[in-house]
């Protein structure tokens, strides 16, 4: 069988010394070749740190294989490996003749050499010109046309991607990357390898980024130039997508991790390939590579870093990017102590239970009673006294506490009864001339000073402003679902809003127990706008047939450990409320990258909202 034969790797750089350990851990003798010796000096010292990270991570297995779903057989035939660090170096054979992996003869040579375009097509039409017909060349690009470095060689049927991710031993995660013109047997065998070293493997085409890159890059440039317009500082930025997405790095600490002159040169040659502007990298990211500030291999790039490289950011960012746009300097916060709710629905009912449960008193303003809901002011109570309750149950607070929290909850269906709140928070329905008109009203009862905050998600502060004779004491400040378990809010000024109220916001929510970050008043805020494009460029990708949606969702969750995969994500979310964020993006930004994606509008018009109707991009059970 081609897998149990030799695998030779070209190019022992970070990624091939790591792809070159993963193959040997898994039982493969794996051919390593550099360009000369002293490359392969410093490979030695690559792979000898590999390896003894490899022996550590403990055994590579049938169990293990068996818990992954894939194939547990060990090229060896022994069906269970657990090699130290001495079997896996024997298993290494090293040196600087590419012909070696045909004398060895191996089955499959993975090039891993930079990431440029001319080097990729020079070796592998050197590795064409000595390898035997049957032998299959992959190339590990990120970003480059298969097809044209497959084109290059006299075997582009037997020329395709193999896409690992970094570090390789440690990522689950292996795209195949398909040619027009791919051998159905070459692909299946290097499926087959990839599985064998126990990794996950999704079959991608061939198009710009494939499917990792395409949809992590745009939304890496999105946040370059949110940066870029002093939209928001970049320690905000990473913090609203860490707290708020549950991402695992921020885009710009990520950014910073990759490097920045890597991630340049992959959005340059993902925009000659697509044309599209959303990859055209950033002119600060071109800036900061002139500059020498590469991200943590230099100490300093969106964030400064320790001499270690790997602590977190330290003090600002070199990119004049101190102060967000919009509003005034902070200045000093007006005491709070009593807070007013407006609102009876989730959101409320959430925040409440976060004020009332940080010290403070809270007046719940529902709407007055009628015929569909007589006792909305005693449901607010009955319902946050549940809440309390489970979170009794499940040892988050003590009874005394829930007790102490009740007893700081007033409820009322007049909203003359706000009129002593230092702040007011209204949670209504995301519908604009409910909120106005509201905001009139409110104008006319809370006392002079008295902060007025929306909750709004995604409709302009500056609207609810400027129904008001005060509008600079008028801010967004915008909580996550649910309240009491999302740390992050993201609060926002308008060009109107005063330093103080302001500055009173970010303490109440700090005071809050929750993350504030503050960005100006543009459409989605930080969140939803880097959030909602890449779930629209992600549908976009499945109406082209480039991947499937399980796919993409496995490939954004192993690959860039996402919580959820962008489909995942958006049958929680609701299809409408994608399409509706979606849309408001587009409309004020005019961005043709930003456009809602035409399978979107099908499946809302068609009912399917995700989970809330029991079908969107999957069906779900209704309960």
């Amino acid at each position: 069988m081609a897998t149990r034969r030799p695998i030779g790797v070209v190019g022992l750089g970070t990624m091939g010394a790591g792809i070159a350990v993963t193959l040997a851990r898994a039982g493969f003798t794996v051919i390593g070749v550099e360009r000369d010796a002293d490359a392969l000096v410093r490979a030695r010292e690559r792979l000898e740190r590999s390896l003894e990270r490899a022996a550590d991570r403990g055994p590579l297995d049938a169990a293990s294989h068996h818990a992954a779903g894939q194939a547990v057989a060990a090229p060896d035939g022994s069906g269970r490996d657990r090699p130290g660090r001495e079997t896996m170096a024997r298993r290494l054979r090293l040196g600087v003749d590419p012909a070696a992996v045909v004398a060895a003869g191996c089955g499959l040579v993975i090039e891993a050499v930079e990431e440029r375009m001319d080097a990729k097509a020079a070796l592998l039409a050197r590795l064409d010109g000595i390898c035997p017909p049957d032998v299959v060349l992959a190339t590990n690009t990120s970003s480059l046309s298969v097809l044209e470095l497959a084109a290059g060689s006299g075997r582009p049927q037997r020329v395709l991607g193999m896409h690992w991710f970094n570090p390789a031993p440690a990522m689950r995660l292996v795209e195949v990357v398909r040619t027009v013109v791919t051998d159905p047997d070459a692909l299946a065998m290097v499926v087959e390898v990839a599985r064998a070293a126990g990794k996950t493997t999704v079959v991608a085409a061939d198009r710009a980024g494939f499917i990792a890159n395409a949809l992590l890059f745009g939304y890496l440039n999105d946040a370059v130039r949110m940066a870029e317009a002093r939209f928001a500082t970049p320690q905000d930025i990473d913090a609203a997508m860490r707290l708020g997405c549950g991402h695992p790095m921020g885009p710009l600490a990520l950014l910073d991790l990759i490097g920045l002159d890597a991630a340049q040169e992959i959005l340059a040659s993902m925009h000659a390939r697509t044309g599209d502007r959303r990859h055209a990298p950033a002119p600060l990211l071109g800036q900061l590579v002139a500059a020498g500030l590469l991200g943590r291999k230099s100490g300093r790039g969106f964030h400064r870093y320790l001499p270690t490289g790997d602590q977190p950011a330290l003090g600002g960012p070199p990119t004049g990017t101190d102060r967000p746009a919009g509003g005034r300097v902070a200045g000093e916060p007006s005491a709070v102590r009593v807070c007013g709710v407006v609102g009876g629905g989730t959101m409320a009912l959430g925040i409440t239970q976060v004020l009332v449960r940080s010290g403070l008193d809270v007046v719940v303003r529902v709407r007055r009673p009628d015929a569909a809901d007589p006792d909305a002011a005693d449901g607010v109570r009955g319902r946050l006294d549940a809440a309390l309750s489970a979170a009794v149950a499940r040892g988050r607070c003590s009874p005394a506490q829930r007790a102490q929290a009740l007893g700081r909850l007033r409820t009322t269906t007049d909203l003359g009864e706000l009129g002593d709140c230092d702040v007011v928070l209204e949670a209504v329905v995301e519908d604009l001339a409910v909120k106005r008109a509201l905001f009139t009203d409110l104008d006319k009862v809370a006392r002079p000073g008295a902060v007025l905050a929306t909750t709004t998600s995604s409709l302009p502060v500056i609207e609810c402003a400027t129904a008001t004779s005060r509008p600079e004491d008028v801010v967004g400040m915008h909580w996550f679902n649910p309240a009491p378990a999302m740390r992050l809010v993201e609060v926002v000024p308008t060009v109107l809003t005063g330093a103080t109220a302001t500055a009173t916001v970010l303490a109440l929510a700090r005071a809050a127990g929750r993350h504030p970050v503050r960005c100006a008043d543009r459409a989605g805020f930080i969140v939803n706008a880097l959030l909602f494009p890449y779930l629209n460029d992600a549908v976009r990708m499945v109406a082209a047939h480039h991947a499937t949606i399980d796919d993409i969702d496995t490939v954004m969750t192993l690959g860039c450990g996402h919580p959820m995969g962008p489909f995942a994500l958006a049958d929680v979310v609701g299809l409408d409320v994608t399409l509706a964020i979606t849309r408001s993006l587009y409309e004020q930004f005019h961005e043709p990258g930003l456009a809602p994606a035409g399978l979107l509008e099908q499946l809302v018009r068609a009912g399917f909202l995700g989970r809330k109707t029991g079908r969107g991009f999957r069906a779900h059970p209704r309960h």
